[in-house]
């Protein structure tokens, strides 16, 4: 019989989720301006280059558009989405791993005496919890994604600068024109053939290098009679 000791419980996964989404908003204050750049090269029309380069680009952005305020355009759509994108993914990825060691060791763990869990995932194992996390994620917080890209790429036509007017104006332009499936969520099934695996990978790379540290995975379980030792 296993021996089963629970150190995560309701509280270290909302932890884990919120830690989450301090990490993700951090990240996106720091890297928002080049994202604001990438967007507005990557979107260029043929045959109209306005922008000649990541310096023009934020240099012009700058100038011509409020300086700061416009390298940041679409930063709040972008928060509002990174905290239930990056909580919900991190919260669920712990959920099911924990569930994958409550329930399931034999066939999803196997024993690494370097972690004071005394079971990691397998990386199949933790490749699935991470892409299935990735998609839940991506579910809740796509409709910000698309408001934000509308908001970053404002200016960069006559048309296109109605979306420049803040978050909850751009979300109700997406949806008044093109709906839910067409507006708000346009490009979703690409998106999810790009993001499921970028998320699997990430957090299997996550765990890997805890159990490289010796890090706890959150449980402890003595494995004993379950074939892993």
């Amino acid at each position: 019989m296993m021996k089963f000791t629970e150190k995560t419980e309701t509280g270290s996964f909302l932890i884990s989720g919120v830690s989450g989404s301090l990490a993700g908003v951090t990240a996106v204050f720091l890297t928002y301006p080049l994202d604001t750049v990438r967007a507005r090269l990557a979107f260029q029309v043929a045959g109209s280059h306005i922008y000649k380069g990541i310096i023009h680009t934020a240099t012009s952005i700058f100038r011509l558009e409020g300086g700061v305020r416009g390298l940041y355009k679409g930063f709040f759509a972008t928060i509002c989405g990174m905290v239930p994108y990056a909580g919900l993914s991190f919260y669920t990825f712990e959920k099911l791993k924990y569930l994958c060691m409550k329930y399931f060791p034999s066939k999803t763990c196997r024993a690494c005496e370097r972690n004071t869990g005394g079971l990691v995932l397998i990386i199949p194992v933790k490749l699935v919890c991470g892409g299935f996390a990735g998609a839940v994620a991506q579910s809740f917080s796509y409709p910000l994604d698309v408001t934000r890209r509308r908001m970053q790429l404002s200016g960069m036509d006559v048309k296109t600068r109605k979306f420049g007017r803040g978050m909850l104006s751009t979300l109700r332009m997406v949806y008044q024109e093109n709906g839910i499936i067409r507006g708000l969520y346009r490009g979703m099934s690409i998106n999810y053939l790009r993001a499921i695996p970028m998320v699997a990978v990430s957090f299997s790379v996550y765990e890997l290098t805890k159990q490289a540290l010796g890090l706890d995975t959150g449980i402890t379980v003595v494995t004993a009679g379950l074939g892993l030792d």
